[in-house]
């Protein structure tokens, strides 16, 4: 029988960078890197979800449209139909009145038919010939009147049950988000995130809400759209604050303390008096990502190039979507200076 288990020394670097990730997770004591990575799966699909409904309703617009075509097809058949409808009954009540019927039939039958009957005979056969294919075209106009109707009735009925089966989907999904979220954010609160006992700060942690945040202009972000810390004081976008908690988390088993924080977000006038307090130090007021709520400066130790903690961070920050930017280390040399980017974290 074929051992299960693998010699040591034969795993390939992907299983062991796999088997690292694992170990990593189990070693969150609020299991925080789980709970990110749902949300932000739950994110994804209520948005495809939410996307495929938009589809789906401007479809639904597009076969209403086409619904008001047949209908008001249907509607001219009718008004055609009660048109040909005349001039058959007409047709009918005119062949009782023709003079053939005071004459008889004897006279032609007879071969003395005078001309005037014979006119009499001529319009009749007219008359029927008209009034047979009335009827026929007619029957036509009403099989496609039934048509027309059927197709109506079929597009109103799919219409209604798809946008209701996507609607259902979305909903189901929404739940599904807030209570990850729900959970995200009880697991924020037990690791020292304040939020109030009405939950209303906790909107601003709510990863979902994270490129909301992103549509304000740099700086000008409102407090409500940004998410606090566990070090007081400060606050950055939900999810750079999430995996920066994360982060800390890892750093305090690490250095048996949490990092220490001197700058994260700041607005547009904190930008404007750092720009002109340390020029060369800070970037030009609008362009920070300190103005995005996607960077923290770091003290504690981290702040010195070469440190234990600068060298810890620089092998696993990227774990959790933070990375020390290739220009701070020479233009400014800013060792403290750490940013966030959701695209190179590697355990999502």
């Amino acid at each position: 029988m074929a051992s299960l288990f693998v010699p040591a020394g034969t795993a390939s670097p992907a299983q062991a960078q796999e088997a690292q990730r694992v170990l990593e997770r189990r070693n969150d004591p609020s299991n925080l890197t789980e709970l990110r990575k749902e949300a932000e799966q739950s994110a994804k699909e209520l948005e495809e979800a939410t996307k495929a409904l938009e589809k789906r309703r401007a479809e639904i617009a597009a076969s209403e449209k086409e619904l008001k075509t047949k209908l008001t097809a249907l509607q001219e058949l009718e008004q055609r139909l009660a048109v040909m409808r005349q001039p058959v009954s007409q047709m009918a009540e005119l062949l009782y009145e023709q003079p053939l019927v005071a004459g008889g039939v004897i006279p032609f039958l007879s071969g003395s038919a005078d001309e005037k009957t014979l006119r009499a005979l001529s319009d009749a056969n007219l008359i029927v010939a008209a009034r047979q294919q009335a009827v026929e075209q007619t029957s036509a106009l009403h099989k496609e009147a039934e048509r027309l109707a059927g197709e109506a009735q079929e597009l109103r009925a799919g219409n209604l049950l798809a946008e209701a089966q996507l609607a259902a989907e979305v909903d189901t999904l929404r739940q599904r988000s807030d209570k990850i979220v729900k959970s995200l954010t009880a697991a924020l609160v037990k690791l020292g995130i304040k939020i109030d006992k009405v939950g209303r700060a906790a909107l601003g942690c709510n990863p979902l809400r994270a490129a909301t945040a992103g549509d304000y202009p740099n700086g000008l972000i409102p407090k409500s759209m940004l998410c606090p810390l566990q070090q007081k004081g400060f606050s950055l976008r939900a999810d750079a604050t999430i995996a920066f908690v994360s982060l800390n988390e890892a750093y305090r088993q690490r250095f048996g303390k949490s990092m220490c924080v001197t700058d994260a977000y700041r607005n547009l006038a904190e930008q404007q008096s750092i720009y002109y307090r340390r020029p060369g130090f800070a970037a030009v007021p609008g362009r920070s990502n300190h103005g995005l709520g996607l960077a923290v400066d770091l003290c504690g130790g981290v702040e010195r190039s070469g440190s234990a903690e600068f060298v810890w961070m620089e092998k696993n920050s990227k774990r959790y979507g933070w990375f020390h930017p290739s220009w701070a280390y020479s233009s400014p040399f800013e060792p403290w200076h750490w940013e966030y980017d959701p695209k190179i974290d590697s355990l999502l």
